[in-house]
């Protein structure tokens, strides 16, 4: 797909959680994050695809700050969106968001990777 986007990497295997009072260690699902951005991407239409993302089962999504210091009225009010979910649960979920953003990067154009 053309409108592919794909996590900047993704981790398998779980991480352990820190011990804590005499509890015995807890094993943290791997977690799976990336973030994105369409320039021209209007606010509320950020919010919708969050949203419809948020449906997944075990997906969460949030919207970054927008760290431009120019006010543009043609970019986005928006910084980007960012996306967690756990590795373990990639088959799934990956299938799905991929979906739901292809739909939108088709509506309102291409979705760009942001590093961290």
């Amino acid at each position: 797909m053309a409108n592919s986007v794909a996590p900047e990497s993704s981790p398998t295997g779980t991480i352990e959680a820190v011990e804590t009072r005499g509890k015995e260690k807890e094993v943290v699902p791997q977690q799976v994050e990336y973030r994105l951005h369409s320039p021209r991407l209007p606010l509320a239409v950020y919010r919708e695809v969050a949203a419809h993302l948020r449906q997944i089962e075990g997906v969460t999504t949030g919207l970054l700050s927008q760290t431009s210091t120019k006010f543009d009225y043609l970019q986005s009010q928006v910084g980007g969106l960012w996306i967690r979910y756990n590795a373990d649960a990639a088959d799934i979920c990956e299938v799905q968001i991929e979906t739901i953003l292809t739909y939108y990067g088709d509506h309102y154009g291409n979705w760009e990777t942001l590093n961290k």
